[in-house]
């Protein structure tokens, strides 16, 4: 199929990426990401959905990420290799689930680009200026506004161009910045007005009820924060030492991040005046810079304008990772044979892949023509990213099955409990989004299979090649896949009010039936898993880096 190509012709687009990130540079890399937009606004809209209980969100999500992310630090140490989060599908499964996952993944990160400019020109429209305050009308940026998020997006990609180096320093800097701000926010929001009553009184602590809970984790920017532990997976290629750094970075991110936004979630939920929650609760609120109003209504105007210089620094930090990170997926999208080759060059001289670059940057346009506000961008990036998620449970433990003897760095012997249970999370988080937006979604992963058809289909049959018989084990193996996305669209459909549905599913028993039919699907994919030609070639490639690892070690010895 398209998704071969020769060991030395992998090697060689690989050689280009400079290995000079440590365990620092890669922890700063997901804590960058997990910390941009999201600190900004997920309290405020945590809030008006769940109310108080926005705090429990924060930290169900953060227990979602760090399950689903302990099965992608086995892969991520096992195939070091830029992109690496759209490629574990299709090593364990071959072209169809490999592209379909590699796909969700792609929209759930690339859309993220064009949410961080948006949401630091939505911080903007608060300053007290009139051309400020035209720059967005409440709901979605004016065409004004879109002009100066454009300018941002291409200054997200003008600082990737250059070289790894650049970026890491770079990168390094802000994320140190990102950190102390929220914190500094955080404490003094608390020391200027804690009001505890705000957590009895409008409603009570679960004003919206507990399914309010779980809709919050999908679809409040909870899990596009969290999304963020991704950027060090897909920065493998130039990491040092994957096997010891991937891991302490991506747990370590979701740590620090977790207890970061519980601060701001409390801090925000005791500082808003209690006269704005008299008339319509938590859901009434209509603040467009929500931390940075509280800060002036508190007379912190010190700690207001840092906030506006943050809703710069802060998302324009996150937007640079995911413009560097999103560009080494589409390397990764390439060698799997789904994009054209000039994709997968990489600069010789600073080690960056411009093409790719290049093209995210123009889908990252388009996304802000279409979605020129944060929440609505918040709400696809998050499911389309909880589609992407259960790639990562089947195909570790797939992978376990079919190439046991694979070297793995990392490998927890809990992996068989994880594995299952971060597919059940993912699936009710999914599930949580409520429908339309899940069915919706799931419509936007069916518009990128077009791609998949002529690169494995059209494209070989213009070459006068037959592809059916290749083909067919593709298929059979990702079959679980797609069957997963409608079924899951349905249950969504018939599921409980509280959660869009058509209420006729029982309460509780819906829940019920996710868990379960997650489970099903599980080890479905499990055991549909198979050496398909990715794999194969995958195996080669780390074995030859073993051997040549072997003999330069040797090599002094002899010497």
């Amino acid at each position: 199929m398209s998704d071969t190509k020769t060991t030395s012709a992998e090697q060689g687009s690989h050689s280009n990426y400079r290995r000079s990130l440590g365990t620092i540079a890669l922890t700063a890399t997901g804590l960058g990401s997990i910390i941009g937009s999201g600190w900004l606004f997920g309290a405020a809209r945590a809030s008006a959905i769940a109310g108080p209980a926005a705090i429990l969100a924060w930290i169900i999500g953060a227990v979602v990420a760090l399950t689903i992310a302990l099965t992608y630090t086995e892969l991520g140490s096992m195939f070091p290799k830029a992109g690496g989060m759209v490629r574990y599908g299709q090593y364990s499964h071959g072209s169809l689930a490999g592209y379909l996952a590699a796909w969700a993944n792609w929209i759930a990160i690339v859309s993220v680009i064009p949410g961080e400019a948006t949401a630091s020109v939505q911080y903007m429209s608060s300053w007290k200026f009139g051309w400020a305050q035209a720059l967005y009308d409440g709901k979605e940026l004016t065409g004004t506004g879109v002009g100066l998020a454009s300018i941002l997006l291409i200054f997200y990609f003008f600082l990737n161009w250059f070289a790894i180096t650049l970026f890491a320093k770079t990168n390094t800097a802000i994320t140190v910045f990102k950190v102390v701000v929220p914190v500094l926010t955080a404490s003094a929001l608390m020391i200027a007005h804690f009001d505890t009553s705000n957590i009895t009184h409008h409603g009570g602590f679960t004003p919206n009820g507990w399914s309010s809970v779980f809709t919050a984790v999908a679809v409040s920017g909870i899990v596009w924060a969290y999304n963020g532990f991704q950027s060090p997976l897909n920065m493998a290629g130039e990491a040092r030492n994957p096997g010891k750094s991937l891991p302490k970075a991506v747990i370590s991110s979701i740590l620090i991040a977790l207890v970061i936004y519980v601060a701001l979630q409390i801090a925000f939920l005791m500082g808003v005046p209690g006269d704005k929650l008299a008339a319509g609760g938590w859901a009434s609120l209509g603040y467009n810079s929500p931390l940075a109003d509280l800060a002036v209504a508190w007379g912190l105007n010190w700690l207001a304008m840092l906030l506006y210089a943050d809703a710069f620094i802060s998302p324009s930090g996150t937007g640079m990772i995911y413009a560097a990170t999103t560009s080494r997926m589409i390397h990764g999208v390439q060698e799997n044979g789904h994009l054209p080759g000039v994709f997968g060059k990489v600069d010789k001289k600073t080690g960056v892949p411009r093409p790719a670059l290049l093209l995210n940057l123009a889908i990252a346009f388009l996304f802000l023509a279409v979605f020129r506000g944060w929440g609505s961008l918040a709400e696809i990036v998050s499911v389309a990213t909880v589609i992407s998620y259960i790639t990562g449970p089947v195909a570790v433990m797939s992978l376990r099955r079919i190439s046991p003897d694979l070297k793995r760095p990392v490998r927890l012997r809990i992996m068989p409990v994880i594995a299952p249970v971060a597919m059940i999370f993912g699936s009710l988080v999914l599930y949580w989004g409520r429908w339309p937006l899940t069915g919706k979604v799931i419509l936007i992963m069916a518009v990128g299979l077009p791609v998949w058809a002529w690169y494995e289909i059209g494209k070989p049959l213009t070459q006068g090649r037959k592809p059916w018989a290749e083909l067919m084990p593709h298929l059979k193996a990702g079959a679980w896949m797609v069957a997963y996305l409608l079924v899951m669209a349905a249950i969504s459909y018939m599921g409980g009010k509280e959660f869009g549905g058509k209420g006729y599913l029982p309460v509780g028993w819906d829940v019920v039936l996710v868990a379960l039919v997650a489970l099903a699907f599980y080890f479905w994919g499990v055991r549909s898993a198979w050496r398909n030609p990715s794999l194969v070639q995958a195996e080669a490639e780390m074995n030859a880096a073993e051997t040549v690892a072997t003999e330069e070690v040797k090599a002094p010895a002899g010497a």
